[in-house]
């Protein structure tokens, strides 16, 4: 399977535009960009626009785009779990689902909607913002677009990420972390982040790139968008999440390391982040239904504490070790390498320490961002 998407959002060929948002100014925008044809919808309606049953309604919905509304909160803390170690991350929900096909994407057995959606009512999301980074009494709040979404993948059309770099530009108390498998980061040149916008990437094998990550852009194309945001003055991130097993994955994962380093100076590193692959018990029967060639799941899991299927436990001590060996021959030490997800149990056995006894996850990535 041949995998090169630089922007995803090329792969959109409706927008839905909910009744409630006409006339809306950011609406009218990105209609009037993207230069695709529009159906208003009641959003009650939708269930009956894309035709057969969920999931098989998902090769549609991703060229689907509604524009609507966001009716509840728009900044929450991350959804972990109290019995893994979480890193106190707020998402700042932007909108639902993107145009790349993960395999593994969990979103799949999570939304229950194959339609994807933009929120428009940013007018109330700076509003939210202003008053909880106002309210916040903590050191730096780490903020990003990237769990129920990619950060980048729509850019191209909304341009969100400009608003959002600027007004994090002008804050003090919040850090922004845009998240994405693409490389479609024009929109972030000549932007006064003022350093408090870190653009991350997910990386993983070629391998997995090619056969798992449908219409994300490849390893070299996202290490060459890193590679220019240094250039414009940006620091980076990466995630190592999923880190799946497959013939060969010490090779695979070796490459990705080394790549990385060639093209991206440790030092405008921030964070890099380990997750093995876990899943939803949901997620086989419909990944394994859309995604017949997948091997992803033929391999033996336990049930974690967090009810998803997890590789055994000294299995993915022994993917983590190799990873993490490579990561610090070559990062800088002021890079914060952390565990998403994960037992206090492999965090010692790995990096000889548990968080709590360096103040948790979160005051690691805050140092992380003071030492910049």
């Amino acid at each position: 399977m041949t995998n090169d998407w630089r922007d995803p959002a090329l792969h959109i060929k409706r927008i839905y535009l909910a009744k409630n948002c006409l006339d809306h100014p950011y609406g009218e925008e990105i209609i009037s960009r993207s230069g695709l044809p529009v159906t208003t919808v009641d959003e009650k309606d939708l269930g009956t626009v894309l035709r057969e049953e969920y999931p098989a309604t998902l090769k549609e919905g991703k060229r689907s785009l509604l524009l609507c509304r966001n009716q509840g909160e728009f900044l929450k803390d991350c959804p972990g779990t109290r019995e893994y170690r979480c890193c106190d991350y707020r998402v700042l929900n932007v909108g639902l689902g993107c145009p790349m096909d993960c395999v593994y994407c969990i979103l799949q057995a999570y939304l229950n909607t194959p339609y994807l959606s933009f929120f428009l009512n940013t007018e109330n999301l700076f509003e939210e913002l202003n008053a909880k980074l106002e309210a916040y009494e903590g050191g730096v709040m780490r903020i990003g677009t990237g769990e129920f979404t990619d950060s980048m993948a729509l850019d191209s059309i909304t341009r969100l990420s400009s608003r959002l770099v600027r007004y994090f530009g002008r804050q003090s108390k919040g850090i922004l972390e845009l998240k994405t498998k693409s490389a479609a980061i024009e929109n972030l040149q000549y932007l006064e982040h003022n350093g408090r916008t870190i653009v991350a990437w997910s990386l993983n094998s070629e391998e997995i790139i090619a056969h798992q990550e449908i219409r994300a852009a490849p390893l070299e194309q996202r290490l060459d968008a890193a590679a220019r945001c240094v250039e414009w003055g940006y620091d980076c991130a990466f995630h190592f999440d999923p880190i799946i097993s497959y013939p060969g994955w010490e090779e695979g994962y070796r490459k990705v390391i080394t790549r990385l380093f060639e093209k991206v100076p440790a030092q405008r590193i921030v964070w890099i982040s380990l997750g093995g692959f876990r899943y939803l018990p949901a997620l086989k029967r419909i990944a394994s239904e859309r995604f017949s060639h997948t091997q992803i799941f033929a391999h033996e899991f336990i049930d974690g504490l967090d009810n998803k299927k997890r590789y055994f436990r000294n299995f993915r001590a022994n993917l983590y070790k190799l990873i993490y060996q490579e990561l610090m021959a070559r990062c800088s030490p002021t890079t914060c390498i952390y565990f998403c997800m994960e037992s206090d149990e492999i965090w010692r056995e790995i990096m000889g320490f548990v968080p709590s006894e360096k103040g948790g996850i979160g005051a690691m990535l805050d140092r992380a961002v003071e030492m910049r």
